[in-house]
């Protein structure tokens, strides 16, 4: 399996700029190779492949002396990374999806640069990573990586003002008898007024961090159409502007980490909805809050998570998960401002979340697989 560790890197002010440098380079080459398939499709018919803009970039950096800076193989995975862009599009235009044809990258829409195979080395005992072409850089190895697991790729990545390496680690694949006998399962509601619900009642406050920084957001946007458009001091308000979202998108990032962290800790068996949350944001009533929740990012981190843990993670179909009774089974129709379940037909009254949230555990196929070879309901501690 493949996990990235990310660290922040603390690079000097030539560092910062040849950094800078290279995106700008590598922003150059990637929107040229995609004028040049754009060009020779509508003029030609024809697609231009990866061995053939790879072959060109000798030429390239004699008509661009800014390229002979930039590491040879950092360049060939701009190549690449255009190449993947292409083959994703043709898929979704064979599957009937929406294509979305790739895009020109704009001043600050290119924010990365990789090193594919070799061109760093990583001093655990120094704290440096050692870039091809730049030098040693300050990194904080705030956590290790596996001793078993295989660097094999190094990514610098641009957020904000901040710079940060992230390592694609090749580690061992957990052994499929360290999974974990199902002995305490746990069905999951998300929501917007409660973040979480789960099937013993418990639940988990929605912590709204873009609403509670909207006025500070409000005040900072303001601030920036007031600067004229292309000016140095509206760039100069644009990244203060981008800080305040950085802090929102982290604090997010970490509530969803230690989240799923109690939740792999705490239980065998975890089972969500499988929402489509795409469709859901289409809302424009609900999108900005069902964005702030992030429930998407917390799933997937929960999932990771127990991958390595020996825990089962498992989707449930959400249709008329809040409609049905959890007791008897019988369709008890509700509208969004309804929040209690009250059944007619077996006389249950719970909270609508605690309610769905029993129904989507018992629709898991491992939780009911368990309780019958078990002969009995499965015990489930509070959260």
């Amino acid at each position: 399996m493949k996990r990235t560790y990310k660290f922040r890197l603390y690079p000097t002010a030539s560092q910062q700029a040849t950094f800078t440098q290279w995106l700008i380079s590598c922003r150059l080459l990637y929107n040229t190779a995609l004028a040049e398939r754009k060009e020779a499709w509508e003029t030609q018919k024809r697609s231009v492949t990866y061995g053939e803009q790879t072959s060109q970039l000798k030429d390239a950096k004699k008509a661009n002396p800014l390229l002979k800076t930039v590491h040879s193989q950092v360049l060939q995975d701009v190549l690449r990374r255009l190449d993947k862009i292409f083959k994703n599009f043709f898929r979704r235009i064979k599957k009937g999806e929406k294509a979305g044809y790739p895009r020109f990258k704009g001043k600050y829409r290119y924010d990365s640069f990789t090193y594919p195979q070799s061109g760093f080395v990583l001093d655990y005992q120094k704290k440096k990573l050692r870039l091809s072409k730049i030098g040693c850089i300050t990194i904080i190895l705030h956590r290790p990586i596996p001793a078993e697991g295989e660097i094999k790729t190094c990514t610098i990545n641009r957020d904000v003002d901040h710079w940060y390496a992230c390592f694609s680690v090749a580690l061992p694949n957990p052994d499929p008898e360290s999974q974990r006998d199902i002995q305490k399962a746990v069905g999951v509601d998300v929501g917007l007024k409660s973040l979480l619900t789960l099937n013993n009642g418990d639940t988990i406050d929605n912590p709204r961090w873009l609403r509670h920084s909207e006025k500070k957001l409000a005040i900072e946007q303001r601030k920036k159409d007031r600067k004229v458009k292309g000016s140095c001091n509206r760039h100069k308000q644009n990244m203060k502007v981008a800080r305040v979202h950085r802090k929102i998108r982290n604090q997010r990032k970490d509530f969803h980490h230690k989240l799923s962290r109690k939740l792999v800790n705490s239980y065998d068996l975890i089972v969500y909805e499988k929402l489509t949350i795409t469709n859901m944001v289409k809302n424009h009533h609900l999108a900005k809050s069902i964005s702030d929740a992030g429930w998407g990012q917390l799933m997937r981190f929960t999932e990771y998570k127990a991958e390595e843990a020996g825990t089962l993670v498992e989707y449930v179909s959400a249709y008329n998960t809040t409609q049905l009774c959890s007791r008897c089974g019988k369709l008890v129709p509700k509208t969004l401002a309804t929040r209690i379940h009250r059944c007619p037909y077996c006389g249950l009254v719970l909270a609508r979340d605690y309610n769905s949230a029993i129904t989507v555990l018992h629709r898991s196929t491992h939780y009911l697989e368990a309780r019958s070879s078990s002969g009995q309901e499965l015990p489930v501690e509070p959260g």
